[in-house]
């Protein structure tokens, strides 16, 4: 079994590719299903962020598991498979496990070190654990890399800036307000993960007064006490929107919220010396409406031009310190991987020969009936003591072989020599209790 990485990012779409692509929390559960119910596909993991979809996939051919996952994308999308096909990357077995590595330790973050990544990973491990779409390899792989991410903020200072999405667009957004935030009115509207990270970040920046909006109400109530906020309901959007600064989208609805009609109302009942209305749209598919940004007094931050802003940045002092970290870790797991590559072959072998014993002493129970029962026993474990002592080295060798760069070649010699015929199979594990995080982005 081999892994395979296929996804989309900001690097490499537009948001209005990755929001025909983001799979929503109600919707995993069947895209998941339709994933390993592929031919070539037997695991999946799948990550939907703001700014990447990405498919973690066990498979047993590249090219039919490539086909097989594009064609879930691209049913997710609702187009045709080509027209995905430039917005895509693809990493297969080192190369994807190096991949996932740099995603969980915020290498591939466009806000560099950033720690949400690691909830998002842990919510996608949780979700195809308990729909029953992580096995072994997947297992493992999501399990290290959450140790990878660990190990990257704990062991070095990427994220001593403490940036996140949220926190880099809202500097965005103090340019366009005399660089200053402090005593600014914002609003927030969404009162997920992402919308309490916007509530914690424009608090610890001292902006106020803090509304909360959501279409529950009662979670925009509990979300807004939990920092002294105020909570509105939806329907007074327009009204609220004429008595903030800022506003902080971030829903998991499929249509737009912040329309142009309901922004453009609200733009010309505000006081026009109060500077514009920054709307950050941190959400996929997007919160604010198309023509917005064209409104007079309103500027529009969404991941797109996110994307282009911070994409000569600095780059964290600490980087490569955690490149050497995920250097490292993959070798590590690529031993491992090569470590269980050949377990079932061994088994196979010592199988085989437990089928020779048997058939040989089946022979000599018929050729010698005289033989007593305790006679045949000692006959009996005296050959299966000389079959296992024989077996131990090799088997013990080929292990650590295996475990080396190119050991693959071993594991398919051991398997001609005796005519092995090992199922290619990612057996799995029993599902670990996993715990969603109460972060993350969506």
């Amino acid at each position: 079994m081999k892994l395979l990485v296929v996804g989309a990012s900001y690097r490499t779409a537009p948001v209005a590719i990755l929001e025909r692509l983001a799979v929503s929390p109600s919707g995993l559960d069947h895209t998941l299903g339709r994933l390993v119910a592929q031919p070539y596909v037997s695991e999946a993991v799948l990550v939907s962020t703001c700014n990447r979809v990405e498919v973690y996939a066990a498979v047993s051919g590249f090219h039919g598991g490539l086909g097989d996952i594009c064609a879930v994308l691209a049913e997710q999308a609702g187009c045709q498979p080509a027209a995905l096909a430039n917005h895509l990357y693809v990493h297969f077995d080192a190369a994807a496990v190096d991949h996932v590595f740099r995603v969980a330790a915020g290498l591939d973050s466009m806000v560099i070190g950033e720690a949400q990544i690691l909830g998002q990973l842990r919510d996608a491990y949780h979700w195809a654990s308990a729909a029953d779409t992580a096995g072994r390899l997947l297992h493992e792989l999501m399990q290290q890399a959450l140790r990878v991410g660990k190990r990257a903020h704990s062991e070095t200072g990427i994220d001593r800036a403490g940036q996140s999405v949220v926190t880099a667009a809202l500097g965005l957004a103090a340019g366009h307000l005399d660089d200053d935030l402090t005593e600014r009115p914002a609003l927030i509207v969404g009162a997920g993960a992402m919308g309490s990270l916007g509530v914690a970040t424009l608090s610890r920046l001292g902006a106020g007064p803090l509304t909360v909006t959501n279409r529950s109400t009662d979670r925009a109530v509990r979300l807004a006490e939990s920092y002294g906020a105020g909570a509105r309901p939806m329907a007074e959007l327009t009204e609220t929107l004429r008595t903030v600064d800022i506003v902080v989208a971030a829903t998991a609805s499929p249509e737009p919220v912040l329309t142009r009609e309901v922004v453009a109302a609200a733009a010309a009942g505000r006081d026009p010396g109060r500077g514009p209305l920054v709307l950050l749209d941190l959400a996929v598919p997007r919160d604010v409406g198309p023509g917005v940004a064209e409104l007079p007094g309103v500027e529009v931050i969404d991941i797109d031009r996110m994307a282009a802003l911070l994409a000569d940045g600095p780059v964290a002092a600490d980087a490569a310190a955690v490149e050497r970290i995920v250097t490292g870790e993959v070798e590590s797991f690529l031993s491992w991987l090569r470590g269980a590559d050949v377990a079932p072959t061994v088994a196979a072998l010592r199988g085989r020969a437990d089928d020779v014993v048997t058939a040989e002493l089946r022979r000599l129970a018929q050729r010698r009936p005289d033989l007593s029962d305790d006679q045949r026993a000692e006959v009996a474990r005296t050959v299966h003591r000389v079959v296992q002592r024989l077996l131990h080295q090799p088997t013990v060798r080929v292990r650590q072989l295996a475990a080396e760069p190119g050991g693959d070649q071993y594991t398919a010699l051991l398997r001609e020599l005796f005519d092995l015929q090992v199922p290619q199979t990612s057996p799995v594990d029993t599902v670990p209790d996993i715990t969603p995080p109460a972060g993350g982005e969506r």
